[in-house]
């Protein structure tokens, strides 16, 4: 279908070697898209590619560390000058500091909140130009269920991601004059090595999830395949500054 076709479109996503980005690059790569992997791992950046070029897809990867500006910077150059154009930006790379807030360094806070909300602005500041060059753009910034709730664990994780719900509402309402849609999607507690690592740190957290979502299960990275094409294809031209949950239900569970 022409509305959810990405052929041609080339994508970046930060964090795409894995989990929820590697979910999503695969959603795209099945509708068409060229897909550039940007991640510090350069072992699971190749095994994310060599995935992608089994579904039939065009990909590659690029390293970054998205706490460096200038490496943020360069993921974009990069793109431009290996595909002629960028018409999708995933951010998605994030990390978590469990602690009570009172327990935190200011340094822990600092690189929790350069690695998830900082970055995601350094990327999308340097994606601008080059989407306004072409006419069009998509940016889909990744937040969490805790950009709604908030849990005595994730202060650090929870500002950044409240943080990240509302720089896409402001660089929606900024950049619509250049048909640049900026959109949110809010995670809910998915199977990824992140949250197998908060199953370890906090007792009782699988049973209290699967208590409280109405599909009864933990999601997975696939279950992010189908909106990452609606936000990146025509099919959402007129959506911007939504924040849109992917959770099973659990936000809206009493």
């Amino acid at each position: 279908m022409e509305l959810f076709d990405l052929t041609g479109r080339v994508a970046v996503i930060t964090g795409g070697n894995g989990g929820i980005g590697l979910g999503m690059a695969k959603g795209m790569a099945t509708a068409g898209a060229t897909i550039v992997v940007a991640g510090r791992d350069a072992k699971k950046n190749a095994a994310a590619v060599k995935e992608l070029e089994g579904l039939g897809a065009v990909a590659s990867a690029i390293a970054v560390d998205v706490l460096k500006e200038d490496s943020c910077r360069a993921l974009i150059a990069d793109t431009v000058k290996a595909y002629g154009r960028l018409d999708i930006l995933v951010n998605n790379a994030g990390m978590s500091i469990r602690k009570q807030p009172e327990q935190y360094t200011l340094d822990e806070w600092r690189t929790v909140l350069d690695s998830n909300l900082t970055s995601a602005f350094l990327c999308s500041h340097a994606a601008y130009p080059a989407m306004k060059q072409g006419g069009r753009g998509k940016i889909v910034n990744i937040g969490s269920m805790m950009s709604i709730f908030g849990a005595p664990f994730a202060a650090a994780y929870a500002a950044s991601k409240g943080g990240m719900v509302q720089m896409t509402k402001a660089m929606a309402t900024a950049w619509a004059k250049d048909n640049i849609q900026v959109n949110a999607i809010l995670p809910g507690w998915i199977d990824t090595a992140l949250t197998r690592r908060a199953r370890q740190e906090v007792q009782g957290l699988h049973e209290s999830v699967l208590k409280r979502t109405p599909a009864g299960r933990w999601g997975i990275p696939d279950d992010f395949a189908g909106i990452a094409v609606f936000l990146a294809a025509t099919a959402s031209d007129f959506i911007t500054g939504a924040a849109i949950t992917v959770d099973g239900g659990f936000s809206v569970q009493g």
